[in-house]
């Protein structure tokens, strides 16, 4: 099935480009803010930590999505210095993280960032961190350099509103997920596994240069459920008529995605249970959505969901996170199941949440997912995703 993508002219002006950059505008926001932070806290210089796809501030700093471990060392003032592993990713660092000189981590990826310390005089006391940094290399940092101060936290804080020109691009990566629920749509059959199912999602957006955040399936017999919520590792399991399939699924632009939740009845009307579950799922979601806009508590968003327990029914999931650059505060769980303690967190203009009751029966056997990656508005709630919302029917 083709699916003709719902792409604006500044998503194709992104694109279109070999490599997409962000302004540098937006470069010098992030790098302000990111020095206002050092400033507050009597940092320096700040090394920060990346691995294994998951750049965090590195790529928020440098623009170099991390393939392997990759450190940042800033200070003010100064051009920063980005060594990545392995050598032979060093030539397409050097070319999209230009702003940087960048160069191999060595042997050792924190040695060599102690060395850039040593080459800038870092003083006592005066060394930050921000990232996953492993514990020994902070112990041979604060041998060398003293104690050292976690950002991360910081960090954390300062993704939590986005600008205009990110949000373009995690409406980008929201769409490309979009291709994946449209291509769900046309091409789940009697027949196919929970790994084809994979392969479909994934196939639907990697010619627009999308890759694979998460997609999570999880395929029920209607009329006997097992299995309440959509599973991280897909199963050899065939899709039958009769069947719910349950999924979630980020599809990402380099690392900038939307998040999109959608349940499909296979060949068949769905049960009672099922258009139960999914009527309380919905009414949530339209209940906690219309929240979303500045001033609103936590606590709110929690007390809107609570029809779902009025209906006799629980969650699984989160119902509610803030998301795009980590899983971010607030992370709230429904009445029934809770999270942490509901901080005392309130909504600012343009912070992105996913908002996802997954409903499910007391026994946690049958459950559904639905909801999407919104973004608070001044009256009302921006939706990045455009994939059909309610009970799918396929096949």
């Amino acid at each position: 099935m083709s699916v003709t993508p719902a792409f604006s002219a500044e998503h194709l002006a992104i694109l279109s480009q070999e490599y997409p950059r962000f302004s540098q505008s937006e470069m010098r926001r992030r790098r302000q803010l990111i020095e206002g932070v050092m400033a507050h806290h009597g940092v320096d210089h700040l090394v920060v930590h990346g691995i294994g796809g998951r750049g965090g501030a590195v790529g928020w700093l440098a623009q170099w999505p991390v393939t392997n471990e990759a450190h940042l060392v800033a200070s003010a003032g100064e051009r920063d210095a980005l060594f990545v592993q392995y050598f032979n990713h060093v030539p397409l660092a050097r070319y999209l993280a230009s702003d940087a000189q960048v160069e191999w981590g060595g042997p050792s990826t924190i040695a060599t960032s102690m060395e850039e310390l040593r080459r800038r005089r870092a003083q006592f006391g005066r060394v930050g961190i921000m990232g996953p940094l492993p514990l020994d290399y902070s112990r041979a940092l604060e041998k060398n350099f003293g104690p050292v101060t976690d950002l991360s936290r910081e960090y954390a804080r300062l993704r939590l509103v986005k600008s205009d020109e990110e949000l373009t691009w995690f409406e980008l990566g929201a769409r490309l997920g979009d291709l994946a629920i449209s291509a769900l749509q046309g091409q789940i059959v009697a027949g196919v596994s929970e790994r084809d199912l994979g392969a479909i999602v994934e196939s639907a957006y990697q010619s627009h240069g999308g890759v694979n955040g998460i997609h999570y399936f999880a395929i029920n017999s209607m009329d006997d459920p097992q299995y309440c919520v959509a599973r991280q590792y897909p199963s050899t399991r065939l899709v039958r008529e009769g069947d719910v399939i349950t999924t979630e699924i980020t599809a990402n632009f380099f690392e900038y995605g939307g998040q999109v939740l959608r349940t499909f009845v296979v060949g068949a009307e769905p049960t009672a249970l099922y258009a139960q579950l999914h009527e309380v799922a919905e009414a949530a979601f339209e209940s906690i959505a219309a929240l979303l806009r500045p001033g609103t508590h936590s606590q709110e968003l929690v007390e809107a969901s609570s029809l779902i327990e009025d209906a006799g029914f629980t969650t699984y999931d989160d119902l509610v996170h803030g998301y795009g650059g980590g899983y971010l505060a607030p992370v709230l769980g429904s009445r029934s199941r809770t999270n942490e303690a509901v901080s005392d967190f309130v909504l600012t203009e343009n912070m992105m949440l996913v908002v996802q009751p997954n409903v499910v029966t007391q026994d946690f056997r049958a459950g559904v997912q639905t909801g999407e990656c919104l973004v608070v508005g001044q009256n009302s709630p921006l939706r990045l995703h455009l994939a059909e919302r309610g009970l799918l029917r396929v096949g």
